[in-house]
């Protein structure tokens, strides 16, 4: 399979996992997700009353520099741990 049908492969495995993760690791999945489909964070940071926007936008904005193919596989590699 390409790095491209492994990484729509853990999207959808993401939606099933076994169990919750906790909120750090949710902020770490949609931080490679967006870093893998649309680079590196864009737009202005999110105001202090927006704490969930915020918080998102920063765990993006720590991947800056990562290239796409690298968030990927960190992506893919993150979602097959939680699988267990």
């Amino acid at each position: 399979m390409t790095l491209q049908a492994n990484f729509e492969q853990a999207q959808a495995d993401s939606k099933s996992l076994p169990e919750r993760p906790d909120n750090m690791t949710l902020l770490k999945i949609y931080a490679l997700f967006k870093q893998a489909s649309s680079g590196d964070a864009e737009g202005e940071r999110p105001g202090f009353a927006d704490m969930v926007g915020r918080a998102k936008w920063d765990a993006w904005d720590a991947l800056r520099g990562t290239s796409k193919d690298q968030a990927m596989q960190q992506y893919i590699d993150l979602i097959e741990d939680l699988k267990g």
